[in-house]
């Protein structure tokens, strides 16, 4: 397997590392939607990155030949607040392909027509296809007719077994799909560390994403290895910082505390970051 450099920070997921190259994305879209777009297909990425923190905003979001924008999330727990952060994504996405200038002239502009696709492949139960919308997180409920703003969200079931047609259509979906199934068979009788190694040779083995896998093995180890359970990772932080002599209940609640250690983690921060960040805002709230 190929090895890695540790300083590498961009935070990605197995996901987005198999599905950002064009040609694999395409057979995404094409086993979700049943098109027929070839390699040939005028396809510019447009996924969101944060310049200072090296990390991806959203997982994947692409125009294709210049007529829809697609957006997709991928999901291991569900998530009902996705509408939302679809609104947030495709704003940023049009800022990306429309010119400012364009924005206030008098001519009327043409951009792509938006898709939002959400792929879940979590423990909780969910069927084979919902359908999330904006208007649902309304605080004051208003008739389908009478809504100022909407944005809908389709949520596919991609476990091993679900939607069975997209994994017939897409060979790297059903490779996926195999993987992380194996690795949750297997965590179920061994430790996540090797779990994920087994999980890894056995496809490789089989000829399951081999070519991928052999490429980016160590990458795809470290990425599943680094996500821990939030809950475990909550009390060590808490642990450390009171070892270091950090309130962290200093300023704020200890919920919202705890959201924010949350962010940082999944922004890739270091313990050391983290117990640096939580020491200087205690020091300016007791100033």
């Amino acid at each position: 397997m190929t090895e890695i450099n540790t300083n590498r920070k961009y935070k990605s997921s197995v996901f987005t590392l198999l599905f950002g190259e064009k040609n694999n994305l395409l057979e995404l879209y094409n086993a979700i939607e049943n098109t027929n777009y070839g390699n040939d297909t005028d396809v510019w990425i447009t996924t969101l990155e944060d310049a200072l923190f090296m990390e991806q905003i959203n997982d994947i979001s692409f125009v294709i030949e210049g007529k829809f924008v697609v957006m997709i999330e991928h999901q291991s727990s569900m998530n009902p607040n996705m509408p939302l952060r679809m609104l947030i994504y495709i704003a940023r996405v049009y800022e990306k392909i429309v010119s400012s200038d364009n924005l206030y002239g008098t001519k009327k502009i043409t951009i792509p027509t938006p898709e939002f696709i959400v792929l879940y492949n979590g423990d909780e139960e969910c069927p084979d296809k919902q359908v999330q919308k904006l208007s649902d997180m309304f605080s004051e409920p208003l008739p389908e007719s009478l809504a100022n703003l909407e944005l809908v969200v389709t949520v596919y079931n991609i476990n091993k077994g679900r939607n069975e047609e997209f994994a017939t259509r897409s060979e790297k979906l059903k490779g996926y799909e195999i993987f992380i199934y194996l690795v949750k068979e297997y965590v179920k009788s061994m430790d996540r560390d090797s779990a994920i190694k087994r999980a890894i040779g056995d496809c490789i083995r089989q000829d399951v994403l081999k070519d991928f896998l052999k490429e980016h093995g160590s990458e795809v180890h470290n990425m599943l290895l680094s996500g821990w359970n939030w809950d475990d990772a909550k009390r060590v932080w808490q642990r450390e910082a009171m070892e270091d002599g950090i309130d962290i209940g200093v300023g704020k609640g200890r919920e919202e505390r705890d959201n924010e250690i949350l962010a940082l983690i999944e922004k890739g921060y270091t313990s050391a970051d983290i117990k640096n960040h939580l020491s200087k805002q205690t020091r300016t709230a007791t100033v």
